[in-house]
């Protein structure tokens, strides 16, 4: 009787199981409501990539002021930040010694004309007593040669009062143009070698711009080649250049490329020296550009929410960021057009939660 019991009771109680686990699942179902979010179709859109570059501004010829004989430096009338005037004089060494040169070779031309003057008429008198036959050919052929050798002597002692002359302006440093003296290289009292650099003038005139960058900077393709300037100091002065002159080689110690801008029509506020930036932008390539809203990360880094379309439910998807800009991230890779990417209300999804639109059906 007993076993007749247990075994009406085994399909009574299997089914009161099945009840409640249907139970529990429609209460699970209740639990787990559809999420509202709002959603974007993925789409790609130009994009340019915006180059930014610091540099500063320089005159385009800048030359190197020095004196062209050694001596002491005796005055020195400019200083660094000046402007000069071409001719104006900058330093002055001590002129004793060319001075001294300058008077031996006045005296050598002096010296030199004298014996020009006897030699013409020593050659006068023989060629009057030549035309007369009073003398021999080999008496006129001498006062002739002296005459000669007197005339290569003054032309000489002219010539070395001449280089005494340039000698003893030497002593005097003067601008070769008009700009502004930007380096000092000399003291009173120095001794200066010829040829060492005393004076560095950045000649007025045209200005560049010039930057130090990167070589992979050039892998850009460029969408312009007008450079917007801006002075880092008053961003409201700005001015448009563009490239004159990149270097070919790489700088050994900085592993930069220079590159000359040359300005168009600088505003008096760029004066040399100044900080500048340059910004220009690249050739528009089309990219796939999202709300900052969509991002979110996963094991990996980062990562969007992918909507099924067949299903509505959400899958974590990772991606490469390209490039992070104020209100939104450019995609490198990951994501393909036509996806649907969660862009708003993401924050509290799990994978393979059902979503619905705002606004709209699931």
């Amino acid at each position: 009787m007993g076993e007749f019991l247990m075994l009406w009771l085994r399909p009574v109680v299997l089914l009161m199981v099945a009840a409640s686990l249907a139970g529990c699942g429609e209460e699970a179902r209740r639990e787990r409501p559809v999420t509202l979010v709002k959603t974007e179709v993925v789409h790609t859109q130009p994009r340019s990539t915006v180059i930014r570059l610091t540099g500063d501004v320089q005159a385009r010829v800048s030359t190197e002021l020095s004196f062209r004989v050694s001596g002491r430096v005796v005055e020195r009338l400019v200083d660094v930040g000046a402007h000069v005037n071409a001719g104006d004089l900058l330093a002055r060494l001590d002129p004793t010694e060319q001075r001294a040169d300058l008077v031996g070779a006045q005296a050598a031309l002096t010296a030199a004309e004298a014996q020009l003057r006897l030699a013409t008429a020593t050659y006068e008198r023989q060629k009057t007593l030549m035309a007369s036959g009073f003398t021999t050919r080999v008496a006129y052929d001498q006062a002739q040669e002296g005459l000669r050798a007197a005339e290569g002597s003054v032309d000489t002692a002219k010539a070395q009062l001449g280089i005494a002359k340039d000698a003893l302006g030497y002593t005097e440093l003067r601008a070769s143009a008009a700009g502004i003296i930007t380096a000092r290289n000399v003291e009173v009292g120095q001794v200066a070698q010829s040829a060492q650099s005393a004076y560095t003038l950045a000649e007025d005139g045209a200005r560049d711009a010039v930057f130090d960058v990167y070589e992979a900077i050039f892998l850009i393709p460029v969408g312009s080649d007008t450079i917007k300037l801006s002075l880092v100091s008053n961003p409201a002065v700005t001015a448009l250049a563009r490239p004159r002159e990149i270097s070919p080689t790489v700088d050994p110690k900085t592993g930069s490329v220079r590159v000359k801008l040359s300005i168009e029509n600088p505003p008096p506020e760029m004066t040399l020296g100044s900080v500048v930036v340059g910004e220009g932008y690249s050739r528009a390539v089309d990219k796939i550009v999202l709300p900052w809203s969509a991002l979110t990360a996963d094991q990996s880094g980062s990562a969007v929410w992918v909507v099924d379309p067949k299903t509505h439910q959400v899958v974590l998807k990772s991606v490469a960021v390209e490039r992070y800009e104020t209100n939104s991230i450019v995609i490198g890779r990951g994501l393909s057009v036509g996806d649907r990417v969660v862009v708003d209300g993401g924050k509290m999804l799990r994978p393979g939660q059902v979503v619905a639109e705002a606004g709209g059906a699931a």
